[in-house]
């Protein structure tokens, strides 16, 4: 796992749901300890997809969600390290897409307080910084700094074809 993730998983996500107000707080993120392995990552995306001729091999998942959502690197810029590959969201109810162009964009909306979930449905929420993300941010993506919202636009403006491609395998 890389460094920034390692200590992402390290402070984790506080994520509540408030049975009054039916409105969540926090991030719904769970991040793996390590990549998620092969065999399991296969079986998973059969699964999802519908399609026994497909294995995923082209993600990697560090993390998923409550609901069963998977986060990962996608390996689609050759001889590119991992930690420069798109960070894709795919929803355990079909939807999916780009959420961030590098892990240095992923850490950036951990900072302003998003998780990959929130990001693929609202990007353009309030920011709710945290300041322990936003330290590792700043270590491991220094300078990178942008809003939310600009982040996954530049990431969906750059991989455009990841719906399609995902569509594809679906059965």
């Amino acid at each position: 796992m890389p460094t920034a993730l390692a200590e992402v998983a390290h402070v984790g996500f506080e994520w509540e749901w408030d049975e009054e107000t039916e409105e969540a707080g926090g991030c719904d993120f769970e991040p793996f300890d390590r990549f998620q392995e092969p065999d399991r990552a296969a079986w998973w995306f059969r699964l999802w997809t519908g399609n026994q001729e497909v294995d995923g091999s082209e993600f990697r998942f560090f993390g998923k969600t409550g609901a069963g959502d998977y986060v990962g690197f996608w390996l689609v810029r050759p001889d590119a390290a991992i930690i420069d590959q798109p960070v894709v969201y795919i929803g355990s109810e079909g939807e999916h897409g780009v959420v961030a162009g590098d892990l240095g964009d992923l850490l950036w909306l951990f900072a302003a307080g998003l998780g990959p979930a929130e990001s693929f449905w609202a990007p353009d929420s309030p920011e709710q910084p945290n300041e322990t993300f936003r330290a590792i941010a700043e270590r491991h993506a220094p300078g990178r700094r942008r809003v939310p919202v600009q982040i996954v636009t530049a990431a969906r403006t750059e991989f455009p074809q990841f719906p399609d491609l995902i569509d594809a395998m679906c059965r």
